[in-house]
């Protein structure tokens, strides 16, 4: 099989799986300790969460404290909860589903519009009472870069809080200014049920999940060492091949560009992180293509909205149709891709296109 979903997921990293080994031994081990228990045990778990926090906060802006959470979907809810509860919480039209959901559920919100390439811009007014911006720095569906730090800029201007949804982002490229910012470990080669939100030094928030106080007194619940271990593994490897995975996604990218050259690109093919190759021919009957290429493992869409038989907001978002954005799919890969699965699938994709007569 060859897998092309990496903003879906990205395969585990020796090196993460290699780190929580040891915090996932049985009966006469020594690493299945509760971090929060002050005998040894305890204190060699919490040992191994902090150095990870420490591996974690290197890929940050300076300062801050890293809360660990379950995932970016916490994160987030922790973010858009816990910041206050009076006024209107705005965000561009293409976030995710744990943004957008999550903001309406919190009280008023408002949708910041986006153009054709993706990019939410900053030529748009937000309420007069808006205390939070939510913009996220790449789009998990179009891989559209976001202008993060003139919406920062411009959440300072309005005396509010800016929040970015850095899931796509994390590991990849260089993360900008924000108040604080959510990433999920399954996205940069971590485990899955683990993230963590980043919080910007002076900024209180209130705990949204009661219980027995730890993190920071904002997220209740035991960690587990054996996840926060694998996390800060995988940080640690990405910032150690950051400039070489990126030139290896940009050589990916130009191969299959021109592999689907008679494809056309959703999204801006320059503000862009390049391991995500969102794209539609027209007519296309994309659930027969996925039936006919079982083997390739590529998306019609995000993971958390496909099976829903909705078209996808963030290609409705940048104007396509409902036929349009049905006939689009995406493909993603990354550190572990080779040329030769990038080549493989090209053919692939394109030879069960034809024989539906495009």
């Amino acid at each position: 099989m060859i897998y092309l979903d990496y903003q879906a997921t990205t395969p585990l990293a020796p090196e993460a799986r290699d780190a929580m080994l040891r915090w996932l031994d049985g009966p006469g081990g020594t690493g299945f300790g509760n971090p929060h228990s002050a005998h040894r045990m305890g204190r060699q778990a919490k040992a191994a969460v902090e150095l990870a926090r420490d591996q974690v906060a290197a890929l940050f802006p300076a300062g801050g404290k890293i809360v660990f959470t379950s995932g970016a979907t916490e994160a987030l809810n922790l973010a858009i909860r816990g910041s206050g509860r009076d006024g209107t919480v705005s965000y561009s039209a293409i976030e995710h589903s744990a943004v957008g959901d999550t903001a309406q559920a919190a009280g008023p919100s408002h949708v910041l519009n986006v153009a054709k390439d993706g990019q939410c811009n900053t030529r748009q007014d937000v309420p007069d009472d808006t205390r939070l911006i939510c913009v996220m720095q790449v789009n998990n569906e179009i891989g559209t870069i976001q202008p993060t730090i003139e919406w920062y800029r411009k959440a300072k201007e309005n005396n509010a809080l800016f929040l970015c949804d850095a899931v796509q982002a994390y590991g990849r490229i260089e993360l900008t200014g924000a108040d604080m910012i959510a990433i999920s470990a399954h996205k940069f080669h971590g485990p899955k049920g683990v993230g963590a939100l980043w919080v910007r030094d002076g900024l209180d928030l209130e705990e949204v999940q009661t219980g027995g106080g730890q993190e920071f007194g904002l997220r209740s619940g035991t960690l587990s060492p054996a996840l926060i271990a694998g996390m800060g593994a995988a940080a640690q490897r990405a910032n150690e091949t950051f400039d070489q995975d990126a030139e290896h996604v940009r050589t990916l990218w130009n191969s299959a560009r021109e592999l689907f050259d008679d494809w056309t690109l959703n999204g801006s093919a320059d503000a862009r992180w390049h391991g995500n190759l969102n794209m539609r021919r027209e007519g296309l009957d994309v659930g027969r293509l996925m039936s006919d290429v079982r083997d390739v493992m590529f998306s019609a869409g995000s993971a958390c909205a496909s099976g829903s038989g909705r078209p996808s907001h963030v290609l409705k978002a940048i104007g396509l149709s409902d036929k349009q954005a049905k006939s689009s799919i995406r493909l993603g890969f990354g550190r572990y891709t080779t040329l030769d699965e990038i080549e493989e699938a090209a053919a692939k994709i394109n030879a069960a296109a034809e024989a539906q007569g495009l």
